[in-house]
């Protein structure tokens, strides 16, 4: 079998090594965030849904040490780019080859059993195919587009998964925050939310949002997040963020 044309990019100041895709989906800013966004501590079982080539999980285990990590994909290039990063970067994972709306069952046969992770995180399909075009490569169509189906899929495969009291962190189109909400209304509460803007003039073009299932506390609302600051110039605090070298706000307690 052909490999496809990869480069070899640096996260995370350099802490990480990844190998991904030359063209189609490619792991950059998102992944980043979502990883600065999701608390994890040594000995918790983490399942990133959705992984592509893993950054995002990865990039959380870089930070919380010994983590159980299991990243799922459907894709089995990318899933095999997982597998290759982790072992690069010397992390112990299980790469699952799997849809991230599978049944039950299908989890279950893959040791995912419901009730299990402590940790979700996923960063789901999210142009809504009735307002974008769709890709002409296949593997960012399937990582870009969505349903109407596919938000409520991913939280429900998430809320199954997730042990009472796991917490889910997802990241997700800024104008799209009322289908979180909706999405989020069925097992989970505790809402944290915190937007992401391209800079203090804009307005938030994504939003992190952290869930518990069956957590009970009054939805937070966090200051944003800016990429740039009024001049164009990369936000230093989140720029050393992204750098590994803190987290969100969104990932504290």
């Amino acid at each position: 079998m052909n490999e496809i044309p990869t480069t070899e990019d640096l996260f995370l100041g350099g802490q990480l090594c990844l190998r991904q895709p030359k063209s189609g989906h490619r792991a950059g800013h998102d992944a980043m965030l979502l990883a600065a966004a999701t608390p994890a501590h040594a000995g918790d079982r983490v399942v990133e849904l959705g992984a592509g080539i893993g950054a995002a999980g990865l990039a959380v285990a870089r930070r919380a040490g010994a983590i159980e990590l299991a990243l799922i994909e459907i894709d089995a290039e990318l899933a095999r780019l997982a597998r290759d990063n982790a072992k690069r970067n010397a992390v112990a994972a299980r790469v699952v080859e799997i849809d991230a709306t599978a049944p039950a069952y299908v989890f279950a046969a893959a040791g995912l059993s419901p009730d299990s992770a402590d940790v979700v995180l996923m960063n789901p399909p999210f142009n809504d195919a009735a307002r974008h075009r769709a890709s002409p490569d296949p593997s960012r169509a399937t990582a870009h587009m969505a349903d109407r189906t596919t938000l409520e899929s991913w939280v429900h495969a998430s809320r199954r998964l997730l042990k009472s009291g796991g917490g889910l962190t997802l990241i997700w189109r800024a104008d799209g925050l009322a289908d979180v909400l909706v999405a989020l209304g069925r097992g989970f509460g505790s809402l944290s939310i915190q937007p992401v803007h391209a800079d203090p003039s804009k307005p938030a073009i994504r939003v992190l949002v952290r869930a518990v299932k069956g957590g009970k506390a009054p939805t937070r609302v966090l200051a944003g997040a800016m990429l740039n600051d009024e001049s164009g110039v990369p936000n230093k605090e989140l720029a050393e963020i992204l750098a590994g070298k803190g987290v969100l706000r969104l990932a504290m307690p």
